[in-house]
Parts: C-alpha cells; sequence; structure tokens
C-alpha cells in the first residue's frame, strides 16, 4: 500500500482498516514515512474525523508501538485517572491519595504544564527533592509496597504518539478530538491498568470549550476502554473558572496539603472525592458506588489519604515536612494584589485568563523546553458567587521577577466580572459517561 493513497482517502472521508492505520503508524515511527506526509493525514483527520473502528486501532498500534508495563505481579486491580488539563486542577495529588489509602494500586502516569493548564509532573517536583523520573522497576516496587507512584511518560511507553504529538503541537492538530482520545488512552492503556477515571473538562480554561465536543471526547476514550476490555468512566466537569484558589505548583501543592486535611475549597473537596470514589469502585474494593463514596470520605476524615501522600512523596525522594511547613518550598519574593474597582457579585472569573497570567510569569510553559518557576502563581481571594466591596482583593499575584508582572496583572483584572446581581449558579459535575 502507498502512504498517499491512504492521506487521498482519509481526505475524503472514508474509513481506513486497522492494517491501514498500522501500516501508517509503524511507518511513520521508523522513519520511513516523512513528517510532511504524516502532517497531511493529521490534518485529514482533523478536518474528517475518525470512526470507532478507526480510533481503536489507532490508539491500539501507538500503544504497541514501545513496551508495555506488567503490573500482573501486584495483587489487585490498577486504576489510574487523567485529567485532560484545567487551571488549578490538582485533583490528582488529591484523589489518588485517597484511592490508595483505600486499598487500590494506583499506577500514575502524569504529564508537565503545556500552555495555561498545569502539569502534575511540575506540581510534585515543586517539592525539593522529589523524584518523577523512576524507572519502571522502582515504579513496580513502589507500587508494591504503597499502592501508589508517580511518574512521567517513559520514552519506551508509546513512543509513537510522542512522536505524533510533537507533529501535532506544530501543525495545529493538537485539538483533532479523535487524535487527543488516542494519544490519551495509548499512553495509559500502555501502563498496566485495569480501569481509569477520567475527567474530560470543558469551559474557558479547558481545551474542550464545548460541552457537545467534551462528551464526544468523553464518550470515544470510554468507546476505546470498552472495546479493549478495561472499565472507564468519565465525569464532564466545569472549566470557566479554576479549581480551588491556588494556581501555581508549589502554591497548589499547599492546597492539596489542606484539602487532604479537610481544610482545603469546597469545590476541589467535592471532585477529589468523586474521582477517588470511582477509583476504588472500578478497583471492586465496593459492590456499589455510594459505597465507595463512604469509604473516599472516611479516608479523608481519617488523615490516611494525607499520611499516604507523605509517604509516597519520602519514597520518592522529597522531604514530606513540606505538607506541614510551607516554607520548605519554593516561595515567592514579591506580591501584587489585585483590587475590585466596584462593588458587587463575582459572576465570571476566566479561568483561561487566570492560566495565563500564572503561565506569564513563570508557572507554566509555552514549549516543552521551557523552563517552570515552582514559586510563583496566583491566589484568588473569591469565587464566583461571592459579593465584593470596591478596592477588597479578588486575587494575589505572587512573582519572583518583576519582568511580566504589569502584563500578567491585566491579564488577571480583564478576567474577573462583576456585576449587581449575582449569576446563577453551575455544577460542578455536568455528565457522566460510562461503559
Amino acid at each position: 500500500m502507498r502512504t498517499v493513497d491512504l492521506i487521498q482517502r482519509k481526505r475524503d472521508g472514508e474509513e481506513l482498516s486497522q492494517p491501514e492505520i498500522a501500516f501508517l503508524v509503524e511507518g511513520y515511527n521508523s522513519g520511513e514515512i516523512p513528517d510532511y506526509q504524516m502532517s497531511a493525514f493529521l490534518m485529514a483527520v482533523y478536518f474528517k474525523g475518525m470512526t470507532d473502528h478507526e480510533v481503536s486501532a489507532l490508539a491500539e498500534c501507538m500503544l504497541n508501538s514501545g513496551e508495555h508495563v506488567d503490573l500482573s505481579a501486584i495483587p489487585g486491580l490498577k486504576v489510574d485517572k487523567h485529567s485532560t488539563g484545567g487551571v488549578g486542577d490538582k485533583t490528582s495529588l488529591v484523589a489518588a491519595p485517597l484511592a490508595a489509602a483505600a486499598g487500590v494500586v494506583v499506577p500514575m502516569i502524569s504529564g508537565r504544564a503545556l500552555g495555561h493548564t498545569g502539569g502534575t509532573l511540575d506540581k510534585l517536583e515543586s517539592i525539593p527533592g522529589f523524584r518523577t523520573n523512576l524507572s519502571i522497576d522502582e515504579f513496580k516496587d513502589q507500587l508494591g509496597r504503597l499502592n501508589l507512584a508517580f511518574i512521567g511518560q517513559t520514552p519506551q511507553v508509546a513512543p509513537a504518539d510522542g512522536k505524533l504529538y510533537s507533529l501535532r503541537d506544530a501543525t495545529a492538530t493538537v485539538e483533532s478530538i479523535p487524535l487527543i482520545a488516542t494519544s490519551i488512552m495509548s499512553k495509559k492503556l500502555a501502563a498496566g491498568i485495569d480501569a481509569l477515571v477520567l475527567d474530560v473538562k470543558v469551559g474557558s480554561g479547558a481545551f474542550m470549550k464545548r460541552q457537545v465536543d467534551a462528551r464526544r471526547l468523553a464518550q470515544m476514550m470510554v468507546g476505546i476502554g470498552r472495546r479493549m476490555d478495561k472499565r472507564v468512566q468519565a465525569l464532564i466537569t466545569d472549566m470557566n473558572q479554576p479549581l480551588g484558589y491556588a494556581i501555581g505548583n508549589a502554591l497548589e501543592v499547599m492546597e492539596v496539603s489542606q484539602t487532604l486535611q479537610n481544610v482545603g475549597p469546597v469545590d476541589l473537596t467535592r471532585l477529589s472525592l468523586e474521582l477517588a470514589a470511582r477509583m476504588i469502585y472500578l478497583g471492586k474494593l465496593t459492590a456499589t458506588l455510594e459505597e465507595a463514596r463512604e469509604v473516599a470520605q472516611a479516608r479523608l476524615l481519617d488523615g490516611s489519604g494525607y499520611r499516604k501522600m507523605k509517604e509516597v512523596i519520602e519514597a520518592q525522594g522529597g522531604n514530606p515536612q513540606v505538607l506541614d511547613r510551607f516554607e520548605l518550598l519554593p516561595n515567592a519574593t514579591g506580591a501584587r494584589e489585585i483590587i475590585a474597582p466596584r462593588a458587587g457579585y463575582v459572576t465570571a472569573i476566566d479561568a483561561e485568563d487566570i492560566g495565563r497570567a500564572s503561565s506569564i510569569i513563570g508557572a507554566g510553559r509555552d514549549t516543552k523546553e521551557d523552563n517552570v518557576d515552582p514559586a510563583v502563581g496566583v491566589v484568588l481571594e473569591v469565587k464566583v458567587g461571592q459579593k465584593v466591596d470596591a478596592g477588597g482583593v479578588l486575587c494575589r499575584l505572587y512573582y519572583t521577577s518583576e519582568e511580566h508582572v504589569e502584563d500578567a496583572a491585566q491579564q488577571v483584572e480583564d478576567a474577573f466580572r462583576i456585576a449587581s446581581q449575582p449569576a446563577d449558579e453551575r455544577e460542578l459535575i455536568l455528565e457522566v459517561v460510562s461503559s
């Protein structure tokens, strides 16, 4: 078969077979198919989409392009959790230790910040000494001892996805729903999991701006899992305002500590508990989801989730004292208050604007090569629905260099909407999609 013929058929909206998709993935991964031809194929997918069969075939081919992590020697079902990316979204660092404390084996293969969205690895690496580059043997050993370990994607896991992701980034095809779904699922399934809980974000601070697109992405990922005999559930959750109050790596670790001690923000606590409950349920530790919710709540209230996070920090080279003594974390040298121009009710906080402001002062990255400043970020003082006085503090910017503070401050000011009447309350969890 010829690459140009497959590009033409996808351009014309035809369905490709599993062998044809395998030919493209294997050819590109080996270097036989050049960037310019694969770029044309990705753009054809962007405009014409993929069928369920094509999506499953692409995910399976990328999964099989590298090693599969074998966790079968560790007793119990292995359940991971993945978020499609948001602002202030640190639920992995709350839900995973709660689920692990309940007895779920949680192999967390996490990502880094890109653009206005945060990354779990960057948050963890703001803890001095914390290692995310565990070998596969270290990863397995820690899972066997503690039920939980955090690592980044290794070059051996789904390498075709790594190559395709870089090309998508350079060809404006990142937003393609089939390509997002296959990228996420190939990495997750290569990690040896039995089940997966997905948090699909929708709104101004998410990659998916419309709920119909978020639903389509969730259904596609759940379908891939079902066809590969994995139990998958997806929550579609609101990302129109940041989750919690803290945005920025060390700042978010502080908020994780507060949340695991049951004194965190209401929205972050609620979503983390629901994600943990679904991990517990899919791990078959309870007969019903309602029982799983009770177990997750109990692990929060008895402090075992908090202690589990400390154990993991210590096992991966960090200082567990950071969860008690925030001065041990990187701290900003400067702060700037953003003031309410008038009295009224906060009716919107644009999460993307807040994420971009945080990124401008160093909390995020525009390319994978950019360095991140772990100390900087934004801490909200109000959330949507709250009343503010003229001159009241809306949020604070924390920075270590004054170079971009003015730009960031302007971006943050533009994020807040204040009106004379409160807006209708928006649900945090909008839908559930399950197999």
